[in-house]
């Protein structure tokens, strides 16, 4: 049970990683190959594609995260907020940096740090809406 918990950690923060190499443009692959990694670990983190997910709700994906175990909360938080972050630049889609915003003002409050980094990424979308 210990190493299974360990395994969803490494992928959601590995998936988290990925996604902030997107956002800062640190990617050296090929598109297709970001799309597929991309595709890949959202079917192993969240059991669907994007489209599937974003069509949820804050709500409904909060109670998602809520499923999982009480210790992975924060790295999922921060995930959901780069993940939306990252679609959001992309698409350029205002819905997803508002999800991206509220995520990342959940995990500022169930993880109780002060991530500059996090805050100046609230700031940037503050911006953008």
């Amino acid at each position: 049970m210990i190493h299974d918990k360990d395994y969803i950690i490494r992928i959601v923060k590995q998936f988290s990683e990925a996604l902030n190499r997107l956002i800062l443009e640190k990617n050296e692959g090929k598109i297709e190959d970001d799309q597929r990694i991309f595709d890949t670990q959202m079917n192993d983190v969240f059991k669907m594609d994007f489209d599937q997910f974003s069509a949820l709700s804050t709500d409904e994906i909060i109670e998602i995260v809520e499923q999982k175990d009480t210790h992975h909360h924060v790295p999922y938080l921060e995930l959901l907020g780069h993940l939306f972050f990252a679609k959001g630049t992309l698409d350029n889609n205002p819905s997803f940096f508002d999800k991206s915003k509220f995520f990342y003002e959940k995990y500022l409050q169930k993880s109780g740090v002060f991530s500059l980094p996090i805050i100046n990424r609230i700031s940037e979308i503050n911006s953008k809406i």
